[in-house]
């Protein structure tokens, strides 16, 4: 009977493992939100697409495209927009990467009453999708000198006060 038991446990190992990496393909928006949500390579395809064109480490231009964070952002209910004011605007957001590589955002740098530059959850490099090494996820910064808070392989979003 162990036997037979080990056997099935084998067996269905690949998909028990392809099963861990579905689940991964996913960016939690945590913390100080209404709304907690969690953004699928699915649902990621219902909300408005943006193109932002920046210059990659190949030195050429590519054209990324996603979600502005803003727009995620405001779907959890984080403070936007006119109520971007005050305490709040000690809010920051803390990104992840699968990799633990973090950076972190002002609020005020991805709310459109604040600035015009774009910061978008990309999925699609120059019209296909992100590299498995980069994606599915990936956040790029239009217009910044240094692609450092271009990361990649992004898995939350965290939102919390200054201190």
């Amino acid at each position: 009977m162990k036997k037979y038991a080990i056997v099935l446990l084998l067996l269905a190992a690949p998909f028990l493992v392809n099963a861990q990496a579905e689940k991964q393909a996913s960016v939690k928006i945590t913390g100080e939100v209404t709304t907690p949500l969690t953004i699928t390579p699915d649902n990621i395809k219902t909300y408005e697409q943006t193109k932002v064109t920046r210059k990659d480490r190949d030195g050429k231009d590519h054209t990324y495209t996603g979600v502005l964070l803003s727009t995620l952002l405001q779907k959890a209910g984080v403070t936007m927009g006119k109520d971007l004011k005050g305490e709040n605007l000690v809010k920051y957001v803390l990104a992840s990467a699968s990799d633990g590589y973090q950076v972190t955002f002002a609020l005020a740098e991805l709310d459109k009453e604040f600035t015009d530059r774009a910061i978008i959850l990309a999925t699609q490099i120059d019209g296909q999708p992100l590299a498995a090494a980069d994606g599915p996820f990936r956040i790029i910064v239009q217009d910044e000198k240094k692609p450092a808070r271009c990361m990649k392989q992004v898995t939350e979003l965290h939102i919390a006060f200054a201190k």
